[in-house]
């Protein structure tokens, strides 16, 4: 009766680890994975910094099933998310201010998805405004994109 129960808790043990610490994937994969999705959030800013919001928003997934939440409020869809930026912030450089992203990580979930965390900061004629963000990502046809941005705004640090 003991030795069966140590077996059933071992196997459990090691089904637990195996969950837990998700598929196999090489130190390389997970470099290239970090390195891509960092490429996608740079290329974000740089979009975002010459006011060009359509080219911000090809880091997004182009689906009524992307979600995007910020405010208390949960948003559904590519076209809400591009037209939610478009009233905050209007489509100019003047409008939209500079945007930085910091203390970026990822965090690879397995060889098709990942999740990002890291601070944002935009400096406006009106003023700064930050926070954090996390982002779960997908690769879709070969392309890292985001499919679920939740986004905070705190105090930003200076």
């Amino acid at each position: 009766m003991i030795a069966r129960l140590v077996v059933v808790l071992t196997a459990g043990a090691l089904t637990a680890c195996a969950i837990t610490r998700g598929p196999d994937v090489s130190g390389e994969a997970r470099g290239s994975t970090k390195a891509a999705i960092a490429e996608v959030l740079s290329t974000q800013v740089e979009a975002w910094n010459r006011g060009d919001l359509e080219a911000f928003m090809e880091g997004y997934w182009n689906s009524p099933d992307l979600v995007f939440t910020s405010g208390g409020r949960v948003q559904r869809g590519w076209q809400t998310t591009l037209d939610r930026y478009r009233t905050a912030y209007g489509e100019r450089t003047d409008t939209m201010g500079r945007l930085t992203f910091t203390d970026l990580e990822v965090h690879e979930l397995e060889r098709e998805s990942a999740w990002a965390l890291g601070r944002w900061r935009l400096d406006t004629d009106a003023g700064l405004r930050g926070g954090i963000f996390s982002l779960v990502f997908r690769r879709i046809d070969g392309h890292w994109l985001i499919v679920h941005d939740h986004t905070t705004e705190s105090t930003p640090e200076s």
